[in-house]
Order: structure tokens, then sequence, then C-alpha cells
């Protein structure tokens, strides 16, 4: 019997025209799908039906991978592939995978020989990192940090001293309703010529990506509540810092 193909396909990273961040060809293979593995269903209902979706919703089937999913339920997920169905692993915002579940979904398709197909998309992390003026060479996505503000701190600073030692931009994120408390921790922990990039509602109409060293961070005022938001690290030895900020600064003219 003929395999289906795995298709991991990104969604926008906020509201907005879908074909301004989906490419049409991503989208053509969205339409073809009549599965879909979902972090959560309403959402993806909803991204299905601006994405042009002819066909009736409830005509589709779903099935959600989740924090909640044990591992036994899996290879189940995979199935209707094996019968030979494409499926689609749909992404709550962003690239399918990158801070969000699926990782062991995507192993075990490889190791049952199935096709997975990466469709093209947004991406808040790259786009982050392709806007911060930071690092490109060298990087590190972290993921979340811990919830409480002394480990967090602790963390923080270990992140400082690797980004330091390695020369590598650091790039974490955050629930947006504690993106201050992750900032002051920031601004509390990092020595001051380190360099922060905050990037918010990428690719939306309100986007704002900056990047500052930690001493000016602490005379900006930013209302990043509740948005989804990137931040990016990268230390620098003392002598090496009035370089890179005239760098950056140089950039910004230009």
């Amino acid at each position: 019997m003929h395999t289906g193909k795995l298709f991991l396909i990104p969604a926008p990273l906020g509201d907005g025209k879908i074909d301004s961040v989906i490419p049409q060809g991503t989208l053509d293979i969205l339409r073809t799908l009549n599965i879909f593995i979902v972090e959560e269903l309403r959402t993806a209902r909803r991204y299905l039906k601006k994405a042009g979706i002819e066909k009736s919703i409830d005509d589709l089937a779903f099935f959600e991978l989740n924090e909640h999913t044990q591992e036994t339920d899996i290879p189940a997920l995979l199935q209707p592939i094996l019968e030979g169905n494409n499926i689609g692993l749909l992404s709550e915002a962003g690239a399918p995978v990158v801070a969000d579940p699926g990782a062991n979904l995507i192993a075990l398709a490889h190791n049952q020989h199935i096709e997975v197909v990466p469709l093209v998309g947004p991406s808040s992390v790259l786009l982050a990192l392709m806007a911060s003026g930071l690092n490109g060479q060298s990087f590190a996505f972290v993921g979340y940090l811990p919830v409480k503000s002394q480990e967090r701190q602790q963390r923080i600073r270990h992140l400082e001293k690797c980004s330091i030692a390695g020369q590598q931009t650091q790039i974490f994120i955050e629930t947006p309703y504690r993106n201050h408390a992750l900032l002051n921790d920031l601004l509390a922990s990092c020595e001051s010529n380190t360099l922060l990039c905050i990037a918010a509602n990428i690719t939306m109409p309100d986007a704002y990506i900056h990047t500052k060293t930690i001493a000016e961070w602490k005379k900006t005022t930013v209302a990043i509540h509740k948005k989804p938001c990137i931040f990016l690290l990268q230390g620098a030895a003392k002598q090496e810092t009035r370089k890179t900020i005239k760098d950056i600064r140089s950039i910004r003219r230009n």
C-alpha cells in the first residue's frame, strides 16, 4: 500500500492577511489535506477557514497533540498515513515543533520511513534573530526559562556567561503575561554592556523589534505585556562592547 506524507504547516504569528505571511505553495498543499494533527482544535479551525479551505470544516478530521497527549497515543496519530493518506501537522503559531509539541511524532515518522515535508512559513525565532543585529552565525534557542524569579535570574546569568564564552546569541521566550517579569529579571541579572533584543508581535502592524544594551533598556519604557515576544541576549566583553554597539547603530542608520 502507498504510504502518505506528513506535512509540517506553519501558521501566522497573529491576526492579519494569511497570504502576506504564508506562501501560496504552502496554502495550495494545505487545501488538499483532509486530516490534521493540531495543538488546539478551535484555533486550527479558524486558521483553515482564513486559509480558504473550500470543503466543509466538519468534513475534515482533527487529532490533538499537546501537553496532555500520552506517549502511548502518538503511534495512532500516524495510522492514517500508513493507510495512504497525507496528514498536516499544524502549528498554533509559527513553525511546527519549534517551542511546540510534535518532535516525538516526527521521530516516530522517521522510524516508520514516513516522508516528512516541512513547508515554508514564518518562524518567530528566525525572524527575530534576523532583525536583532546579534550573532547569527552561532546561536542557541533555549525555549522557556524557569518561572520562579530566583531560578530564572540564575538561569539568565548562566546564559549570559555561555554567550560571552562562545560568542553566541541566546534566544528564549516567555508566556506573554510574564514578559515584564522576565524583562525585570534580565535587567537585574545581566551586565550593563550585555546586548538584549526584544522582538514583539513580529509580522504584525505594531511589530516592535529593538536591540539595546541592558544599561539602555533600564532607561526605556516598553509595553510588551501579553504580546508574543522573542528575547535575544548576547553578552560582550567590556572591550568589545563599544564597537558592537557602534556597529549596530551604524546598521540602523543605513
